[in-house]
C-alpha cells in the first residue's frame, strides 16, 4: 500500500476523541489513497481536494478474472448469513462467465439448517460445491469467511488451523482484526489476509448484480484492504473478488479503518439513527395535529421516498437547494437544532467502536442469543401505520418535508464529520455515511419497513441498530425538538458550514459512479431475505 493511516484513536480512544469540535471541520484531515494493479486499471479521482485511486467494475472485466485468481483452484465461502448467499452466487456466476477453472464451495456447520437453503440455489454435496465448513476451509486456496462476527471471534483459532499453507484468508469486515487487537493476538504470518467489503447488505449485493446483467453490470460499491501480502498478489486477488461481486467501483482502506467506520456507520445514519429519527418525528408530527398516516408520510416516507432518492443521484445539498425560501427556514431550524445532539451520540458510538467496547458488546450479545433471541422491531404504531401507508402509496407524490430533511441531513453530516475528524478518507466517509444509506438500505425500508432493512443486515449490524436507535430517538426529543419549540436561534455559522461543506463535492463525484440501475426490491431474486415473525 502507498498510504499511511494516521488514526491514533482506532484502538484506544484518546483524550481528544472525547472533546471534538462541535461543528463541521473547516479543513478535513482525511488521508489520500493510492494503489497499483498490473491486471486492472486503477484511476485517480479527486474527492474534495484529496486524490484517491479506484478501480471501476463491470462485466466486461470478467475475462480478467482467471489472471486475477491465478493459482486459485478452489474458493470456499464459509457461512450463509447476510453476505454469504449473495457473494457466493455472484462469484459462482462471474467465474463461470469468465471461463476460469475454479470450483466454488459453500462451507457450513455440520447439521446447519442452511444446507437446505444453499441446495435450493444450486449448491450440493454431490458435486462438491457444499460441505462441512472446516473441511472446505482446509481445501480452499481462498477461504472467504462470512460467518457472523461473533462466531469468528469464537472460532478463529480453528479457522486458522484448518487453512492450508499458502492459502488466502478473505473477510468482508474488519471485526475479527478488532477482536484480535483487543486480546493482543494477530493473524498467522504465513498467509495473505485480504478483505472485500460491499457497502450494503447482502441481499442488495445480489439483487443489483442480477439486475445489472444486461447493462454491463451493477452492484454495490466495495472497499478492499490488504492486511497481509505474503504472496505479493493480494491486491490483484482482492480486486478480482470485488469485480466478480459486481462492484461498480472499489476503493482501498485498511481493516482497522474499515471496522471502525463500518460498525460505527450502521449504528448511525445507516440503521440506528434513521430508526430513531422516524420514531421521534412520527410522534412529533402527531402532537402537531397530523393524522398517524400523514405523520408517517411526512417522516419515514419523506426520507425513503424523496430525500434519499435526491441524494443518490444529485448529492446531499441538492435536497436543500430545491427548497423554497419558506421551507429553507424550516430546514435551517431543524438542522441547527439537530446537528450537535446527533453528533454527541455519533462521537460516543465512534469512541465505543474504536476502543473495542462495541466489539465486546456484539460478542456478549451472541453469547446471550440462545436465551434472548433477536426480536421484532416493527411492532410499534409507527410501523403498523407504515404498512397501511405503503398499501395505498402514491410513489410520485411523496412530499419533501423540510423539517424531516433538516433532522436527517444534520445527522448524516454529523456522521461524516466524526469520520473526517478521525482521518478516514472521503471514499470511506461517503460510502459508509451516504451511499450505503441511499442506494442499499433505505430502499429496503421503503419497500417493507424498518425491520426488513435492519434484519437483512449482519448480526453485528442488527445488534447495534437495536442498541443505539433509542438513543437517537431520546436525544432528538429531549434536545433538538425542544430547542426548536423554545425558539433557540438558528446557528448561522453552522448553516454556513453546511452550505460550504467539503463533503458535498465528494458525494457529487461519487454519484457519478453509482450503480447503472436503481435497486428493485420487487424483482425476483435468488438471494436470502429475512422477515422475523
Amino acid at each position: 500500500m502507498k498510504f499511511s493511516l494516521a488514526i491514533s484513536a482506532l484502538l484506544v480512544a484518546s483524550a481528544s476523541a472525547f472533546a471534538p469540535s462541535a461543528f463541521a471541520p473547516k479543513k478535513s484531515t482525511a488521508m489520500s489513497m493510492a494503489f497499483s494493479s498490473e491486471i486492472f486499471k486503477p484511476e485517480e479521482v479527486t474527492l474534495s481536494g484529496t486524490t484517491e485511486t479506484i478501480v471501476r467494475g463491470g462485466r466486461d472485466l470478467f475475462p480478467l478474472l482467471p489472471k486475477a485468481f491465478e493459482g486459485i483452484k478452489k474458493i470456499g465461502v464459509i457461512g450463509w448469513g447476510s453476505q454469504a448467499p449473495a457473494q457466493a452466487q455472484n462469484l459462482k456466476d462471474s467465474i463461470a462467465e469468465s471461463g476460469a477453472d475454479i470450483q466454488l464451495t459453500i462451507g457450513l456447520r455440520e447439521g446447519s439448517s442452511s444446507f437446505a437453503e444453499a441446495e435450493a440455489v444450486g449448491f450440493s454435496k454431490e458435486d462438491g460445491t457444499l460441505g462441512e465448513m472446516f473441511e472446505v476451509i482446509s481445501q480452499s486456496d481462498l477461504a472467504i469467511v462470512l460467518i457472523s462476527d461473533a462466531a469468528q471471534a469464537k472460532l478463529y483459532k480453528e479457522i486458522f488451523a484448518a487453512m492450508k499453507p499458502g492459502a488466502v484468508l478473505g473477510l468482508s469486515h474488519g471485526f475479527l482484526l478488532g477482536y484480535l487487537d483487543s486480546i493482543n493476538e494477530s493473524f498467522p504470518e504465513d498467509m495473505d489476509v485480504i478483505a472485500v467489503c460491499p457497502k450494503g447488505m447482502g441481499p442488495s449485493v445480489r439483487r443489483l448484480y442480477e439486475q445489472g446483467k444486461e447493462v454491463n453490470g451493477a452492484g454495490i460499491n466495495s472497499s478492499f484492504a490488504v492486511h497481509q501480502d505474503k504472496s505479493g498478489r493480494a491486491t490483484e486477488i482482492a480486486l478480482g473478488w470485488g469485480v466478480a461481486l459486481g462492484s461498480p467501483f472499489m476503493f482501498e482502506t485498511t481493516l482497522r479503518s474499515e471496522y471502525c467506520s463500518d460498525i460505527y456507520g450502521e449504528r448511525g445514519i445507516l440503521l440506528g439513527a434513521v430508526h430513531g429519527i422516524v420514531e421521534s418525528l412520527f410522534r412529533r408530527y402527531q402532537r402537531q395535529g397530523m393524522t398517524a398516516e400523514q405523520a408517517f408520510i411526512e417522516s419515514s416516507e419523506s426520507i425513503t421516498g424523496n430525500i434519499v432518492k435526491t441524494i443518490s443521484t444529485q448529492g446531499i445539498k441538492a435536497v436543500y437547494d430545491q427548497l423554497n425560501d419558506e421551507d429553507k427556514v424550516i430546514f435551517k431550524q431543524a438542522y441547527s437544532a439537530s446537528y450537535k445532539p446527533a453528533k454527541e451520540i455519533l462521537q460516543e458510538i465512534y469512541d465505543e467502536v474504536s476502543s473495542g467496547n462495541e466489539i465486546r458488546t456484539v460478542i456478549m450479545q451472541g453469547d446471550r442469543l440462545d436465551k434472548y433471541p433477536v426480536g421484532k422491531i416493527d411492532g410499534t404504531e409507527t410501523w403498523k401505520v407504515g404498512e397501511q401507508v405503503r398499501n395505498s402509496r402514491d410513489e410520485d407524490n411523496i412530499p419533501l418535508n423540510p423539517f424531516t430533511a433538516g433532522v436527517y441531513i444534520a445527522t448524516m453530516i454529523a456522521q461524516c464529520d466524526v469520520l473526517l475528524e478521525a482521518g478516514h478518507p472521503y471514499s470511506e466517509v461517503v460510502n459508509e455515511s451516504v451511499i450505503e444509506a441511499v442506494d442499499s438500505l433505505c430502499p429496503y425500508m421503503h419497500y417493507r419497513g424498518i425491520a426488513f432493512m435492519v434484519d437483512n443486515c449482519s448480526f453485528t449490524a442488527k445488534t447495534g441498530s437495536r442498541k443505539w436507535a433509542p438513543r437517537f430517538d431520546y436525544i432528538l426529543e429531549q434536545l433538538a425538538f425542544t430547542a426548536v419549540d423554545n425558539g433557540i436561534p438558528v446557528s448561522e455559522e453552522l448553516i454556513a458550514e453546511f452550505e460550504n461543506h467539503s463533503v458535498h463535492a465528494a458525494v457529487e463525484e461519487c454519484c457519478k459512479l453509482r450503480p447503472t440501475v436503481d435497486i428493485s426490491c420487487t424483482a425476483e431474486t435468488s438471494t436470502k431475505e429475512i422477515v422475523i415473525q
